[in-house]
């Protein structure tokens, strides 16, 4: 016997390879030894995936900014725009949430008096809003959201400090905000993070090329958008895609407690899977082999650290 140490983030996916053991007594979780079924070697040393996440916190519900460049070279995007807020309506949970649109113009957003969407709220709601909203032509996402929630009066009428705040940032050049004002991604971060406990983003930008749907320039692609949204483990849509549904789909679920979660790789055995919250072993779960997904018959707290870990 001997002890496998599986060290991972909170919100991230991490392996270890098989080292020729024969048996697994014990998981080290969070630093706490957790005794677990022993498993016999089946002869090829089959590693271990452990994938894991971070229950969200949305029980006082989340605002939403979608962040839009509305310069010209966007002009040909403005459907797959308003059909993937369309998308994000139509898939957000059933919890309080109020949605916004606004430019990546600060001066623009500064007076604007628009009142959020709300649940019931159609897409000719969300066309209405953008069309009165994103006219403008700078593309500045990291300065106008820190604009709009500093200093539009109007928006303390309906920003609610205790909610989460999802923000999806639209555009096909990079942000090129004030140096002065945030010289780095994480100085952006740390302003977000100031503003609430609770903090999403997703991005659907220009990647680099060697991923992307078409061939965009380096200097067009949102690296400084795709940076922010790896700091919070957030969705990165290729704005060249034909179909942003699924990523859409997949920002709105960041803000819904988890009920099920899909495994990244298919277990070898189903007596072989285990459940950890906060690093205690949580056995309220079944897994579906043909979804390959684990469903939780107790939906774990909100902050917990879940981790699912299994031969693979």
């Amino acid at each position: 016997m001997w002890f496998l140490s599986l060290l991972w983030g909170c919100a991230s996916d991490h392996y270890l390879t098989g080292y020729g053991y024969e048996k697994i007594e014990y998981v080290y979780v969070q630093d706490i030894y957790v005794s677990i079924e022993e498993q016999e070697d089946t002869g090829e040393n089959e590693p271990i995936w452990v994938d894991s996440f971070t229950q969200p916190v949305v029980s006082n519900g989340v605002d939403i900014f979608w962040v839009i460049d509305g310069s010209g070279s966007m002009i040909g995007d403005h459907a797959n725009v308003l059909q993937g807020i369309s998308d994000m309506l139509s898939n957000l949970p059933p919890i309080s949430w109020r949605l916004m649109i606004i430019s990546m113009t600060p001066n623009e957003n500064v007076n604007s008096v628009s009142f959020p969407l709300l649940p019931g709220d159609s897409e000719l709601d969300a066309v209405a809003m953008f069309s009165t909203n994103v006219n403008l032509g700078l593309e500045e996402g990291f300065g106008s959201l820190h604009h709009y929630i500093e200093n539009n009066q109007f928006a303390q009428n309906w920003l609610r400090d205790d909610a989460a705040l999802l923000a999806v940032f639209v555009t096909d050049e990079n942000d090129s905000s004030s140096p002065s004002m945030f010289p780095s991604v994480s100085s952006f971060s740390n302003w977000l993070d100031s503003k609430r406990n609770n903090v999403f983003v997703s991005s659907i930008v220009n990647v680099p090329t060697e991923s992307s749907a078409c061939n965009a320039r380096p200097t067009d692609v949102g690296q400084r958008y795709i940076d922010l949204t790896n700091i919070y483990n957030g969705q990165i849509i290729d704005i060249c895609s034909e179909d942003w549904s699924q990523g859409v789909a997949d920002a709105s679920n960041q803000v819904q407690p988890h009920e099920w979660y899909d495994l990244s790789h298919t277990p070898i055995s189903e007596t072989g899977i285990y459940v950890f919250t906060d690093g205690v072993p949580f056995y309220d779960f079944y897994y579906k082999a043909d979804e390959n997904r684990i469903y939780f018959d107790i939906i774990p707290d909100e902050r917990a650290l879940v981790e699912i870990a299994y031969y693979y």
